[in-house]
């Protein structure tokens, strides 16, 4: 080996050696510094009087709504500022001027990939606004916890998810320290383990949980703000087995460009079942918003940000009114909207905003808009499950109806004289055991056995006269492409709902 390339080698280990001693080793009196990464001016300001005016801005446009609870935890998005920091104003807003003796944050690692959980156990994360204490006795009493669970600093020193929740912690609380935790294994085994490990730790003491996460990458805008939607409202199940099985199945849907729902989904799981277990009853979203809802982002390839609490509510949580039937007002204000969204969008190609004061029309109800033209079916598709407002499932279900059924052509403004919509508003659907509750004409019902599912809605069987049998043939064969008796298959599921049915007077 040459002289020269033993000096070079020398100066590259030399040059190694400063970077993990400035990055993550000891100094200030033998406390170990984790220094910002993403304060460049691009992520977040570089400065101190930037920062805390660049956070507090984005606290001070938020409006004052606290949930009447304790707060236990809290969705955050990660990426720059200019971005999404007004969303992470809106969860941050909820803690201000609280006490939180440790908060910990869990998030996904996006440069190293390893099994377990990584653990930054001591120290402090610095950051223009100075420096935040880790908690190393909660931190070491959760590495005691499972052996999977491990002090491992190399995932934390690059990664941006944990940094950037801190600057809005310093701006809203007063002294609290972190325990900052990161995951790459995000499968449900690992997720669980953690969640308990934490869970044992943390009962009984002043703590707040922390997620940090974005939404879908990379779709174009319409296609991102759908998928967002759907996973906001199986967040709201509040149960990560179903949320993960919903989202796992949206992902397979083939959306283009859609690369994940949330690039953090593991620390959700984790911090949502944390919070169960700590107390937690509620969860509320606070706030949506895109990065094509902002000037510096494309509409053609969006991320979505999300800011939600997760509490326990000081009252029972009320029903959200999804059995009360719609009154003949309400059917005419939905029959109304489905015509104007298809004119408005065979006309300019843009979806229809819709604004109403009727709480009816706000609730999360799944809907099939229904299209007939001289009395032939001439589309339909809908939402069972309710992810939306039933005002906004039924604008996008017109306009799915319209242009997207792929049994039929697009349908044009001209045919509109001769179309007639009808809406059918449908119950959360659940499980039977067996084929004997299903109630031809009253039930709606959906089989599903692997990746094949299909659906029949309830006037089905009033419309064709068909018997039980022969309905549930149909269902299997024509539309979940199974065989005509695998209704029979005790690995088949058969699930029903109700429907309200109205449609245009003639």
């Amino acid at each position: 080996m040459s002289i020269n390339r033993q000096n070079n080698i020398f100066v590259l280990c030399i040059i190694s050696i400063l970077f993990v001693f400035l990055s993550c080793g000891k100094a200030d009196s033998d406390v170990r510094v984790r220094q910002a990464t993403h304060a460049d001016g691009l992520w977040y300001p570089d400065t101190p009087a930037k920062l805390a005016e660049v956070v507090d801005n984005y606290l001070a446009k938020v409006k004052d709504e606290p949930v009447q609870g304790k707060i236990i935890g809290l969705i955050s998005p990660h990426a720059g500022y200019r971005f999404c920091g007004q969303v992470m104003a809106h969860s941050y807003n909820q803690i201000k001027g609280k006490s939180f003796d440790t908060v910990v944050l869990v998030g996904a690692s996006h440069h190293y990939s390893f099994p377990g959980v990584a653990v930054y156990e001591s120290g402090v994360f610095r950051n223009p606004l100075g420096d935040v204490e880790v908690d190393s006795v909660i931190a070491n009493e959760l590495i005691k916890q499972n052996s999977a669970i491990k002090s491992y600093l190399s995932p934390h020193i690059p990664e941006h998810s944990l940094e950037n929740q801190i600057p809005f912690l310093q701006r809203t609380l007063k002294k609290f320290k972190i325990v900052p935790i990161l995951i790459s294994d995000q499968s449900k085994q690992n997720c669980d383990m953690l969640s308990n490990a934490l869970a044992n730790v943390l009962k009984g003491k002043n703590v707040l949980l922390v997620a940090s996460t974005d939404m879908t990458h990379y779709p174009v805008y319409d296609q991102a703000v759908k998928a967002d939607k759907f996973t906001i409202s199986a967040l709201e199940t509040m149960n990560s087995d179903e949320m993960r099985k919903r989202l796992n199945e949206y992902m397979k849907k083939g959306i283009n460009e859609l690369h994940c729902m949330l690039c953090g989904e593991g620390a959700v799981f984790v911090v949502m079942d944390t919070a169960k277990k700590l107390g937690a009853n509620s969860v509320k979203v606070l706030k949506y918003a895109n990065s094509g809802d902002v000037p510096e982002g494309s509409k053609d390839r969006v991320v979505g940000y999300m800011s939600a609490v997760f509490y326990e509510s000081e009252k029972k949580t009320s029903s959200n009114n999804m059995d009360s039937p719609l009154n003949e007002e309400q059917q005419k204000i939905l029959l109304k909207l489905a015509r104007d969204t298809i004119e408005t969008y065979l006309k300019t190609g843009k979806r229809m905003q819709f604004e109403t004061d009727d709480e009816r029309l706000k609730v999360k109800q799944g809907a099939f808009v229904t299209l007939r033209k001289h009395g032939n079916l001439r589309g339909c598709i809908g939402h069972i499950l309710p992810v939306e407002p039933l005002c906004d499932t039924v604008i996008d279900m017109a306009i799915a109806s319209s242009t997207e059924d792929p049994r039929f052509r697009r349908v044009t403004l001209d045919e509109m004289k001769d179309i007639d919509i009808e809406i059918s508003v449908l119950s959360v659907p659940r499980r039977v055991k067996s084929a004997d509750e299903i109630e031809l004409g009253k039930h709606g019902v959906i089989v599903s056995k692997g990746m094949r599912k299909g659906v029949f809605l309830p006037q089905v069987a009033t419309e064709t006269g068909w018997d039980k049998v022969t309905f549930l043939e149909h269902l299997c064969a024509d539309k979940a492409g199974l065989s005509k008796d695998a209704w029979k298959d005790k690995d088949t599921v058969i699930e029903v709902f109700t429907a309200q049915l109205f449609e245009e007077e003639k």
